[in-house]
């Protein structure tokens, strides 16, 4: 496996972690309401992603990353001032997060080799399953325009 290869897991790991660390902000903030088994069922999802990818890279020789860098920092910066204004808002950061990740593993499944692509495409199957969850929930929630968006997502 080349260090570009090892690279881009990283990447997608750090996206995980954030992903872990901004679910975990969400549900803190949002634990009284009714959908916060469904926000820990998605958690659940990313944190299994994290163990996958970190397996992966140290399979193939990599160190894996252990931490969410600058990505993390800014979308728990945008979580924690969408759950300040309330569970919409909450609910459609995350869904941006979920947008991101989406984007993310799409945009780069083609430059990977068949053996990590077939990995990753397993990622790209349970994101889109934990975004169409949030889609879903964010639907039945109302549309909010006020929500901070991430860029690029």
């Amino acid at each position: 496996m080349t260090t570009k290869t090892i690279d881009q897991l990283n990447s997608f790991l750090r996206g995980e972690i954030s992903a872990v660390e901004t679910y975990k902000m969400a549900i803190d903030k949002l634990s009284k309401t009714s959908f916060v088994s469904t926000l820990r069922d998605n958690l659940q999802s990313h944190e299994d992603r994290v163990t996958s990818l970190r397996q992966e890279i140290t399979k193939y020789g990599g160190e894996p990353a252990d931490g969410s860098g600058a990505w993390g920092s800014f979308a728990k910066m945008i979580e924690g001032g969408a759950a300040a204004f309330g569970e919409k808002a909450a609910i459609a950061a995350l869904e941006e997060g979920e947008d991101h990740g989406r984007n993310d593993y799409k945009r780069e499944l083609d430059n990977l080799a068949p053996p990590t692509r077939e990995f990753v495409q397993g990622l790209l199957s349970e994101q889109l399953k934990t975004h169409a969850v949030l889609s879903t929930l964010k639907r039945t929630m109302g549309d909010d325009k006020s929500v901070p968006r991430y860029p690029n997502a």
